[in-house]
């Protein structure tokens, strides 16, 4: 019988693919799909407004990197994610405790964002960076 998980997602806050190539990805999702993305000054494209997740985002390796490990450069024996997705949840760190016990190295531990979400991060099996996250301005709409 399989075992019943303590934590539960309570919705998809945010998904998008690792982005390598940052051109070829911009010109499939903006042109190609027509996805309005507001442009951070770093690169990021993110919208808050495509229904199916709250936020969808082209996320560049070096920034993965950068939020996973403090450097841009992705760890060579960590398997490079193709995507990413985030569930919020109710309680981290509790949910973080039960991936560890399960055997997942948590590569983010409970991580308070400068937006107010906290996070921990890990390497599914089908190798998607996945977050286990809290994030407030997310629930102020539901």
């Amino acid at each position: 019988m399989q075992e019943i998980a303590r934590t539960r997602a309570l919705f998809i806050a945010g998904f998008g693919p690792i982005v390598i190539e940052a051109r070829a990805s911009r010109e499939l999702y903006c042109q190609a799909f027509g996805i309005p993305f507001k442009e951070e000054k770093d690169g990021y494209l993110h919208t808050e407004s495509l229904k199916g997740t709250n936020s969808f985002a082209l996320w560049p390796l070096p920034q993965a990197a950068q939020s996973c490990f403090g450097t841009d450069s992705w760890p060579r024996d960590v398997p490079i994610p193709q995507a990413w997705i985030e569930f919020d949840v109710d309680n981290v760190e509790a949910a973080t405790e039960e991936r560890e016990s399960r055997g997942y190295r948590m590569l983010v531990r409970n991580r308070s964002e400068p937006w107010g979400q906290t996070v921990s991060r890990f390497i599914g099996p089908e190798g998607l960076l996945v977050g286990i996250t809290f994030t407030p301005s997310m629930r102020a709409e539901k």
